[in-house]
């Protein structure tokens, strides 16, 4: 992703320039193409690329526009022909996206921003009405901070440099702990309550020394029906390739993640068919394997195997099983948000390969498994049934379900009925909402933590339950994709294709789900291009194991730890209760709410490193004593 940033003095100072050059130069890696500025007296604007097209070596940022505002653009326009046609005599093809992005917002305004198809995020200054507008894509794949004080705003692609250079101290977001602890932290949050992100599918304006946020794109699923399944499969793959070949514009060689699985296998398929019929602007893409042979459920190897057998050629492979834990809890610099990290062994054979190879994308399968069905929930495809009278469908899938899950059908009844019930009563009667007793009773209530586990969203009141449960999925992948730290390289998520969502999100849930079969419309639609192996496959490795070697190989340096927890100190969690869950775990028990657990632990060393750095105000007294001053877990 390239870097923008910037600085507006509400009340007319001069620029700080030596702040932006700061800004300019802790960015150095993530912008390593060279760097370019605007400065007008109280707001300056920088820019500092990561070219991945050609169209992209060709652009000048900040832009300029015949409008008279100042653009700075981060993204790759999806869509680009269809707006090309749409701006008529505007823009001609050889245009590159930042011209035609300021082209269509000269034409549309604010209103273009929905027209956008891509992962994107832009500063837009306008001189004439001194007014900034910060908005980015559906999804929150691109990230754009910004800090608003009473004297101005810093903007910036990546966090850590408006915590760390700003010379401020900022108040810990009790909220954003919360929704770190059990899944993933809103998209627009940050741990600092100053400091916020552009929320997903929004623009914010400031203007007159305050903000308003505005949508640009609202998920609003349509109801898409055909008459045989055919033609849904015809439909998923015209989109599916679309999306991959998107994604495939690139003027370098693509590194894509090969795992074995339907996701990963799906997209390598696809984009080497796509090569061999069509071509592409990359020269080749290659694959990256981690695995771990020796992990008892893990079988990836077997089934990569066979993808690079259909492929002709062997990819990149890293393997694990040497690693005492596949889980970094080192932390030797400071990041302006907590994170959990794989091992120096795994991410220095991951950087060495990137550049040695000169790979500057790299193609991802997260979002297939929410997306094409396999997290489907069986009782909320048969809440839509209900909702639609379609009781003779209903009735057929009821006792197909019941005698797949051996359990009475009235038990798989009265669960479907519960999700046809408002939010409320769905919370009381869901076991999903439980929470381990290690989380702060007080803390649990203050913040309706289990409320905030669910992430329930409504919507209208006339949307079926499975519209509201793809609200709830696109919600929550990009609260993840929000929390996801800087890489050295651009990730690019097929499957995240704006088109195929909307067009997954409107069809029946049955075409995703059926009684037996998870992934029904994409194991229909892929089977000339998956190897049959792949199609067969009924496995999914595991990581439970893997936080059992991780509590146990931190083991020494954790225990001392607990005798003095930051985390129970500020009340968010009982700290006998945690450390007991942690033996529990070393010995090999592990809570269905493991991953909470782990959280939990990323976010007391991230603390104890925040309060060493002297970024957070506003703790208790104990918390900021010399005691908790501590060096965190370093190698």
């Amino acid at each position: 992703m390239s870097v923008q940033a910037g600085i507006w003095n509400f009340d007319g100072r001069p620029v700080d320039r030596k702040l932006l050059a700061d800004f300019s130069g802790s960015l150095k890696q993530s912008g390593p193409d060279g760097e370019s500025s605007y400065v007008d007296v109280s707001i300056g604007m920088l820019y500092r690329p990561f070219h991945t097209t050609t169209e992209s070596r060709r652009e000048q940022q900040p832009y300029f526009s015949r409008g008279g505002f100042v653009l700075t653009w981060d993204g790759r326009l999806d869509n680009r022909d269809e707006l090309i046609a749409e701006l008529a005599c505007a823009v001609s093809p050889e245009k590159t996206d930042l011209e035609i992005a300021a082209a269509a917002y000269e034409q549309w305004g604010a209103d273009a921003l929905r027209r956008f198809v891509g992962d994107w995020a832009l500063a837009l200054w306008q001189p004439a009405e001194k007014a900034l507008i910060l908005a980015r894509d559906y999804a929150a794949i691109r990230h754009l901070y910004y800090w608003i004080t009473s004297q101005g705003i810093l903007w910036c692609t990546h966090l850590d440099p408006i915590v760390l250079l700003s010379k401020a101290q900022f108040t810990l977001c009790e909220e954003y702990v919360a929704s770190y602890i059990v899944a993933y932290p809103d998209a627009q949050l940050t741990p600092y309550r100053e400091i916020l992100a552009v929320p997903p599918g929004k623009l914010v304006k400031i203007h007159n020394g305050g903000s308003t946020v505005h949508s640009h794109w609202v998920f609003g699923p349509n109801k898409l029906e055909y008459a045989t399944d055919s033609q849904y499969e015809e439909h998923f793959r015209w989109l599916f390739r679309r999306a991959v070949r998107r994604r495939l514009r690139s003027d370098s060689p693509i590194l894509a993640d090969l795992s074995g699985g339907f996701d990963s296998t799906s997209i390598v398929c696809m984009a080497d068919d796509i090569l061999s019929r069509e071509g592409a602007q990359t020269p080749r893409i290659d694959t990256l394997s981690i695995y771990d042979p020796t992990e008892p459920e893990g079988d990836d190897l077997i089934y990569l195997t066979q993808v690079e057998k259909k492929r002709g050629r062997i990819g990149f492979h890293i393997d694990i099983s040497r690693s005492a834990s596949p889980i970094s809890l080192e932390c030797t610099n400071f990041t302006a948000a907590p994170n959990l990290d794989e091992r120096e062994e795994v991410k220095a054979p991951r950087r060495a390969l990137i550049d040695q190879g000169g790979y500057r994308v790299c193609l991802s399968g997260l979002g297939g498994d929410e997306f094409n069905g396999q997290a489907a929930d069986l009782r909320v495809v048969m809440a839509d049934l209900i909702a639609q009278c379609r009781f003779l469908e209903f009735a057929k899938q009821l006792k197909a379900w019941s005698l797949l899950m051996r359990r009475p059908w009235i038990h798989v009844l009265l669960q479907t009925i519960v999700q046809l019930l408002p939010v409320s009563l769905r919370l009381r009667l869901s076991t999903g909402s439980r929470l381990d007793p290690w989380i702060n009773a007080s803390f649990r209530k203050q913040i309706r933590l289990s409320q905030r586990r669910q992430t329930e969203y409504e919507g209208p009141r006339l949307w079926l339950p499975g519209q509201r449960d793809w609200a709830v999925t696109l919600r929550s992948l990009s609260n993840q994709f929000a929390s996801e730290q800087p890489r050295a390289e651009e990730k690019r998520y097929p499957y995240l294709d704006r088109d195929l969502f909307e067009f997954l999100a409107s069809i029946p849930g049955e075409q995703l789900l059926r009684p037996g079969y998870r992934r029904f419309l994409m194991r229909r639609a892929l089977v000339d291009i998956l190897p049959s192996e792949i199609l067969s496959r009924q496995t999914k490795a595991g990581a439970a194991r893997c936080f059992v070697l991780m509590a146990e190989h931190y083991w020494p340096r954790l225990e001392p730890m607990f005798d003095s927890l930051v985390i129970a100190q500020l009340r968010f969690v009982d700290a006998l209760a945690f450390r007991d869950s942690f033996i529990a775990l070393r010995s090999g028990c592990v809570s269905p709410n493991v991953v909470q657990l782990i959280r939990a632990l990323a976010l007391e060393i991230w603390l104890r490193n925040a309060i060493r750095v002297g970024v957070l105000s506003g703790l208790p007294a104990n918390v900021e004593s010399d005691r908790f001053r501590l060096d965190p877990l370093t190698a």
